[in-house]
């Protein structure tokens, strides 16, 4: 499995930005997907992650972010809106094949492969 992130940017607060991530060789109607950043000194948290149950969120993006995927094309998005320059960090795509419960999905160890990850940049 590969998975190539793309869409980051410089973008100012208040703006929108959507990333993309293409996934090669998963082909599973059971495996979750997610997104997850890492900000210079901190550690990798998740941001949103999309499960055979449902979307999840993390508290910080909720109603800002949306998570969608498009399964012709094995290709996830991730919407984000009113980007805060809190936001910026190195945005990773991640998945699986299995199937995860809202209390691992937002887990780094739940996943098997990660992308390389796209830089989003919010100030002024």
């Amino acid at each position: 499995v590969q998975l190539q992130a793309s869409g980051g940017g410089l973008v100012q607060p208040g703006g929108s930005l959507r990333l993309s991530c293409v996934a090669s060789g998963l082909a599973s109607d059971s495996y979750s997907v997610a997104w997850f950043r890492q900000a210079p000194g901190k550690a990798r948290e998740g941001v949103s992650c999309l499960r055979p149950g449902g979307r999840t969120y993390a508290d910080s993006v909720k109603g800002r972010f949306t998570i969608s995927r498009d399964r012709a094309t094995n290709t996830m998005y991730l919407q984000m809106n009113n980007l805060k320059p809190e936001d910026t960090a190195v945005y990773y795509c991640a998945a699986t094949r299995s199937g995860l419960i809202v209390s691992t999905c937002l887990r780094p160890n739940s996943y098997d492969f990660w992308g390389q990850g796209t830089e989003v940049t919010v100030s002024s």
